[in-house]
């Protein structure tokens, strides 16, 4: 059986017949034989493969189909042939076309698309940073040596680089779709949902401040790794990958030149992507990483605003017909007085809070009490405004009131904005050393930039594990970054302040501004 015509293959034609099921076992055995490297199967090896989901004759016909559709390839089986009987009967051995490969890699491809739900990688950030402290100390070595860098451990940290980030930003853009359909179908299944919120939120705070810490960590390292020349080590990856170019016999253009000017482009182009992902351009332009950390503050908003209403719900559902017997009993129980107060309070009988009353009329009241056994039949009438009984509303005569002038409050909360903001800046450049210094050689810190230190110091000594080892940290706003040493048999130290003294173990400490707020 030869090869179906080009114009006739159909490799996606079995997902809408009648027997697509059948079909695609009987493609699954030919995908996992590939991944053993076998290449063509018999109908018994296929039977085999699928033991009792279909019979001898179940596969046989499929075969055929697949065959048909372009799907599969039959050649003549002749290597069991000893007899011209044999030679005669129609033997075949199938295997994948390369549009029937093609198409099961595409349906695997959709998939897993589909069906992946995402995750939100903290590793991966670490994992890049890693990287690109591990490229910038490459290029520094070869610049301070006046040679090029190491094209092929230049060229291996760029691809894992590449790698992780965009395993990062797929997995990051699936975990909110995942997540906004959660949020969506949290009816469905509400018992689930309100069980599943706490861990979730847990899982999202820690990546923001993940994401937060490393984001500014790997913004600073991209500045620096194109400020030591990167857009070589992208021109010698590109030329690498240019190195194995195959010649194209059907046209005479330079196969290493098309596919190094490609290569180039592409490599421009993934370095621009990461940059972008996690520097911003302006204030017009903040960076993805900016915005996922937006988007996952808000999902966190929604998923509090949701579990609220669905608690409101909950919480509104009541048994009318033992509402009324419980105020049954509550009238049996009281008394005359307080079953009124009670008739008016569970029945709205109380006055309209849109009605206004005369100061005639509250002085009236206040000279006449009205007990309140008395029947309303005889007691005294409310008068309304007629204009009222005709019209609906009643407006007082005269002028609107004036509206106020807020320019001298406004005035005031500007310039004390201001001046926090300097006070913040100032603390910050106070606080800011020349390399590592030891703690107890710090000056005396005013109260201001004594609360920031405290806040840095607390951030990096949160980070730093059991073994008590040295620890980077940024700070939440990615202005400052610190660097914490312990300073092993050191005796303890004191640090003075307005506010007291701080004492505690001896420590190596750097502390780093990295640009104001809002760069990364």
């Amino acid at each position: 059986m030869a090869d179906v015509a080009s114009d006739a293959v159909r490799p996606f034609a079995h997902l809408q017949s009648e027997h697509a099921d059948r079909y695609r076992l009987v493609l699954a055995a030919f995908t996992r034989a590939k991944d053993r490297f076998v290449v063509h199967l018999r109908p018994e090896d296929v039977h085999a493969d699928l033991g009792h989901l279909l019979d001898l004759d179940g596969v046989t016909n499929g075969l055929a189909q697949l065959t048909t559709w372009g799907n599969l390839r039959a050649d003549p089986d002749t290597g069991r042939v000893t007899t011209p009987e044999d030679f005669n009967r129609a033997r075949y051995l199938y295997q994948l076309t390369s549009e029937g490969e093609a198409a099961e890699q595409a349906i695997a491809v959709y998939e897993e698309a589909v069906g992946r739900r995402g995750v939100l990688q903290s590793v991966a950030l670490t994992d890049i940073a890693s990287q690109l402290h591990a490229l910038l100390h490459l290029l520094k070595e070869a610049n301070d040596a006046g040679t090029s860098a190491d094209a092929a451990k230049a060229h291996l940290l760029l691809l894992s680089i590449v790698e992780r980030f965009a395993s990062l930003a797929d997995n990051a853009q699936a975990f909110m779709a995942s997540l906004r359909r959660t949020i969506d179908f949290a009816d469905s299944d509400v018992d689930a949902f309100v069980a599943y919120k706490e861990r979730l939120i847990t899982y999202i705070e820690r990546f923001i401040a993940d994401l937060a810490n490393q984001g500014a960590e790997i913004a600073r390292l991209a500045h620096e790794v194109e400020a030591a020349g990167v857009r070589d080590v992208l021109d010698a990856a590109a030329r690498r990958e240019a190195a194995d170019a195959v010649p194209d016999a059907d046209s005479d253009t330079d196969a290493y030149a098309l596919t190094f000017t490609v290569a180039l482009d592409r490599w421009r182009a993934r370095w621009d992507g990461l940059r972008s992902w996690f520097v911003s351009a302006d204030a017009r332009r903040p960076s993805q990483a900016k915005l996922l950390r937006s988007a996952a503050i808000a999902s966190i908003t929604q998923l509090l605003a949701t579990v609220s209403a669905i608690n409101d719900r909950r919480s509104g559902r009541s048994d009318r017909s033992a509402d009324f017997r419980r105020l049954a009993v509550w009238f049996a129980e009281a008394t005359d007085d307080d079953a009124h107060r009670l008739w008016r309070a569970a029945f709205a009988m109380s006055s309209a809070r849109h009605l206004s009353v005369t100061p005639a009329t509250t002085a009236v009241w206040d000279e006449q009490r009205v007990p309140s056994s008395t029947p309303w039949r005889e007691a005294p009438a409310l008068r309304i405004s007629p204009q009222l009984r005709r019209t609906g509303s009643y407006e007082r005569r005269g002028t609107p009131n004036r509206v106020a002038d807020r320019s001298e409050q406004r005035r005031f909360l500007a310039e004390r904005a201001a001046r926090e903001s300097a006070q913040t800046a100032a603390a910050r450049a106070e606080l800011a050393t020349d390399g590592p210094v030891l703690l107890s050689q710090l000056a005396e810190l005013d109260p201001l930039a004594f609360r920031l230190f405290l806040q840095l110091l607390g951030d990096a000594l949160a980070a730093r594990g059991r073994d008590g080892a040295e620890v980077r940290v940024t700070s939440s706003d990615g202005t400052m970054r610190v660097r914490l040493t312990p300073v092993p048999h050191a005796p303890e130290v004191a640090i003075r302040t307005a506010d007291g003294v701080l004492q505690g173990p001896e420590h190596l400490i750097d502390i780093a501004q990295t640009g104001p707020a809002g760069d990364n």
